[in-house]
């Protein structure tokens, strides 16, 4: 298990961390559907528009090189909205076996036109594949989104279906003050820790792959 952040190259999004606690009440019921709001709504309801711009293109290269990717691999990406990553992953790595599944029907619907055919609505806790699928599966900001009981069924998931190799990125914080800052922000995270919290969760079900933490 190591602790690496293969989301280096992402841009950083600026945050109005006001706004979104000023709003956040009302707002957070909203995004908890993960339906248009929360993807194509306001900023204050999630994403405040979740478009294709080409900016997963350098994360995908980085996953790539770091698992040395061919054609023929298998790769799955839990929690892949629209379908950007996978859809990246395709551009980087012609011939690359790439699918993705997320919660949100809205997403998967207004998904990619290149990917439709590679990602469908699923629970991350009952992944429609058989075991040992995937060289290498991804769950990006997604698996806190669950309670921690369900998060780890949900990691264990990930850890059947691709037992050689993965990545898991989840909000976390290191101080009081970016707690503070990161539960003005949050609007879907039902499971978040220190990373010792986080490490000690990964302990609990043997998950053995890669991760790093999203910081407000």
């Amino acid at each position: 298990m190591a602790l690496i952040n293969l989301l280096c190259n992402y841009p950083k999004s600026k945050r109005n961390v006001d706004a979104r606690e000023a709003a956040k009440e009302q707002e957070r019921a909203v995004a908890l559907k993960f339906g248009k709001e929360y993807f194509d709504g306001e900023r204050t309801q999630g994403y405040g528009g979740y478009r294709y711009d080409g900016r997963w293109q350098a994360v995908a290269k980085t996953f790539i090189q770091h698992w040395d990717l061919k054609p023929g691999d298998r790769v799955l990406d839990i929690g892949c909205a629209k379908g950007f990553l996978v859809k990246d992953l395709m551009l980087r790595c012609p011939g690359l076996a790439v699918q993705g599944v997320d919660i949100s029907s809205y997403a998967i619907e207004n998904c990619e036109p290149e990917v439709k055919d590679r990602v469908k609505v699923a629970n991350a806790i009952d992944l429609p594949f058989p075991d040992g699928s995937f060289k290498a599966a991804i769950a990006i900001n997604s698996l806190h989104n669950l309670e921690p009981d369900l998060c780890k069924a949900a990691i264990k998931e990930m850890l059947r279906v691709s037992p050689h190799a993965g990545y898991i990125q989840v909000d976390a914080y290191f101080d009081e003050a970016e707690k503070e800052k990161f539960m003005k922000w949050q609007l879907t995270c039902k499971t978040h820790f220190y990373p010792a919290g986080w490490e000690e969760l990964f302990k609990d079900v043997g998950y053995t792959h890669d991760y790093y933490w999203t910081l407000v």
